[in-house]
């Protein structure tokens, strides 16, 4: 069967996003990160990942969605994205993960330019699911080189 791919759906707000599963490496329950000191709003913390720190970033700061209390639901997604010829590890802090859902690529549309309230060059499609829409980011293009720099030295340090 011509190109199907597995994403993780996850939820901010009302919104749904996803992320291609072959990224996610695993998926831990909300722990408040060390504070980085003159990093950017958005950039909550490291997280310690099995020795190894992590930049952990607020989806929603990142989005520019409002900031939001976290609950049981909310979850870190450790992320391992390919960056410039590099692995970036990340967590993203998302108010909750819903499933591992298969999308061919039939069902995945192009990115809308207008009326959405994110950034647009973040996206890599949607799909239509359930009377509803599903944003399938595209990692790659969520942080700038130059943020991604500056996150990989943050973790170094």
């Amino acid at each position: 069967m011509a190109g199907e791919a597995q994403f993780v759906t996850l939820g901010l707000g009302e919104e749904t996003f996803a992320v291609p599963v072959e990224y996610v490496r695993e998926i831990l329950d909300y722990a408040p990160p060390f504070a980085v000191p003159e990093g950017p709003p958005y950039l909550l913390g490291l997280t310690d990942v099995r020795g190894r720190a992590t930049p952990t970033l607020d989806l929603r700061l990142k989005l520019g969605m409002p900031a939001a209390d976290t609950t049981l639901s909310t979850r870190i997604l450790v992320l391992d994205i390919p960056v410039d010829g590099r692995v970036l590890s990340l967590g993203l802090v998302a108010d909750r993960v819903i499933e591992v859902a298969v999308f061919s690529d039939e069902q995945i549309e192009p990115k809308p330019d207008i009326g959405v309230p994110w950034r647009s060059a973040y996206i890599r499609g949607v799909v239509r699911r359930e009377g509803d829409f599903v944003i399938l980011f595209d990692l790659a293009r969520l942080l700038t080189s130059q943020e991604a720099a500056a996150l990989a030295v943050d973790a170094a340090a």
